[in-house]
């Protein structure tokens, strides 16, 4: 089942919420992504042992979705990076310095797609230019599609679970550490997730 043509597996005689069957009426147009609701986040491995977690705040970013023709669906994101936050203040202060984002020079990452395909089911794949310290470079996000509903206020949403994974070095950021029992501090691999809820624009 694909995001224009998701059936009502709801049982006979059982009333099927408003998430359950968007219709392609329903589903084309353009989109606001809500920051409220979003969370644009990643995954670094430390030390070789375990996994730091973090996330960005304060992000803007658009949708279009065409339910004629999938490939003709596009995404927009801005991402300021001075909200990183990953659990620890001393951290996010080196993350913003100069050995890693610069935030003072290069204060925005943005996220521009390119390509969109329908993989079967609910399953998607955009490609994009992701720019970051003056640096561009392809990526590939997988998504899945979670559903469509209108909220108590009114908001006609969709929602989507998006995950890729980048080098970090391919834009420069190459600073690390040695550690004695062999290995580096920070992975180069860092995992991208994704949670998205967006708003119909009216």
């Amino acid at each position: 089942m694909g995001i224009f043509s998701r059936k009502d597996s709801t049982a006979e005689g059982t009333a099927a919420p408003t998430a359950t069957s968007p219709d392609l009426s329903a589903l084309t147009g353009d989109y606001t992504i809500d920051p409220a609701h979003t969370t644009i986040g990643f995954t670094a491995r430390h030390a070789m042992v375990t996994n730091v977690k973090g996330a960005f705040h304060d992000f803007t970013g658009t949708l279009h979705l065409d339910g004629a023709d999938p490939s003709r669906s596009t995404a927009t994101i801005d991402v300021q990076m001075a909200s990183i936050e990953t659990g620890n203040a001393d951290r996010d202060g080196h993350l913003k310095s100069a050995d890693f984002f610069k935030i003072d020079e290069f204060p925005a990452m943005t996220f521009r797609s390119t390509k969109a395909e329908a993989l079967g089911g609910d399953e998607y794949r955009i490609t994009g230019d992701l720019s970051l310290l003056g640096v561009t470079k392809e990526i590939t996000i997988d998504l899945e599609f979670n559903g469509a509903a209108k909220d108590p206020f009114g908001n006609e949403r969709v929602g989507f679970e998006g995950k890729a994974e980048i080098l970090r070095s391919e834009w420069g950021l190459t600073w690390n550490a040695a550690l004695e029992t062999g290995g580096v501090l920070i992975s180069d691999k860092i995992k991208l997730n994704f949670e998205i809820s967006a708003i119909k624009q009216a």
